[in-house]
Formats: C-alpha cells, structure tokens, sequence
C-alpha cells in the first residue's frame, strides 16, 4: 500500500515537473512564433492538449489506486467473516459434544493461529479470555453446566468484539448505538442461558 502511494506521489511530481517546464517551453514557443498567428494556434492546441492527457493520467491513476485499496479491503473482510465463522462453527460443534477430543483441542489451535492473521487486537483479547475459561474446563475432558455458561458469556463478549471489527462502521452510522447493541446481545444470551437452564430442569 505504501508503495502505490510513493509510486503515485513520485508520478505527480515528475508530471508537475514535466507540465512546468512544457509550459515554459511552449509559451516561449508561443512568443517565437509570433509573427505567425497560425503557428501560435498550433502551439496553443498543444498546450491544451499536454494539460487534458496530464490531467487524466492523474486522474486514472487515482481511481486505480482507490479501486485497489477497495477489493484488497474486500478481500481482507472476507478472510477475516470466513475465520470467525469457521471458529463459531467449531465451539458450536463443540458444545454438541458429550466429551472433548484431542481432535477438538488441535482444531482450536490451528483457529488460534488463522485468528492471528487477521483478527482485531480486541477479538485476540477477548478470545484470550475464552482460551482461558476453556483451558480451566478441559480437565476431565467434559463441561459441566458451570462452564457452559462461563464459555457463554466469554462467547457472547467475544461475538460483540467480532461485530465491532467486522461492521462497527455500520452500526456508528446507524439509529440504535453500539452501546445498545452490546446491552441486546447480552440480554439474549442470558435469555438463552435461562431457556437452557429451564431445559435442564425438566
């Protein structure tokens, strides 16, 4: 990226350059031919047409590095969607389990490590801290009612962390602040929890 951009710059500059003393040499030409008005057309048509092609290649140029920086954004934001939902698929599967298997263990270290590429400092912190709850919750290779419910709530923290990064922009530009948000996803995963308890209870 910041190589486009030094490209770019160094490009306007020697078009500036050229332009300058294009300028300078036609107008001098312009003066010299003087006495010839038809030659002084000439001059003036080519004056206009440096300026026009100058103008465009800037131009051009411009809307190619925009148009770049835009698909390597999309790019970015499709690796970055395809890991956290590759990630929430894993901790779904995992809580359909009856027991934690050395495969689920692996998994999650090689998510670990796609996280790594692309995930936001606050998504690592908050996976972090899930990381932690379910080292705690490995021991006897189950989880108990207890540390579903903490895997819950680190989820549920982790799962704003993800909406911040991947549509946070969105949802500043929108009617129901980002407070509100948090406040709604948390209320629904203490109302799941609840219905999951009531369940249980049965």
């Amino acid at each position: 990226m910041n190589r486009i951009r030094l490209q770019t710059l160094l490009q306007m500059g020697l078009t500036a350059v050229l332009f300058v003393g294009g300028y300078f040499f036609l107008r001098a030409a312009y003066h010299l031919a003087e006495p010839m008005p038809f030659t002084q057309e000439i001059v003036l048509v080519v004056l206009g047409t440096l300026a026009t092609v100058l103008i465009t290649a800037i131009l051009l140029n411009k809307q190619t590095e925009v148009e770049l920086t835009k698909e390597q954004n999309v790019k970015f934001l499709d690796l970055k969607t395809t890991i956290y939902l590759d990630l929430l698929h894993y901790l779904e599967g995992l809580f359909h389990q009856p027991q934690i298997t050395e495969d689920d263990v692996v998994r999650l270290q090689f998510l670990t490590h796609k996280l790594a590429i692309s995930a936001s400092p606050e998504v690592l912190r908050r996976f972090q801290n899930l990381l932690q709850i379910f080292s705690a919750s490995v021991g006897d290779r189950r989880l108990d009612h207890r540390e579903r419910d903490d895997l819950h709530d680190a989820l549920a923290e982790l799962t704003i962390a993800i909406r911040r990064d991947l549509i946070g922009e969105l949802d500043a530009a929108g009617p129901v602040s980002a407070e509100e948000i948090e406040r709604r996803v948390r209320a629904n995963n203490a109302a799941t929890a609840a219905t999951y308890d009531r369940y249980q209870a049965t």
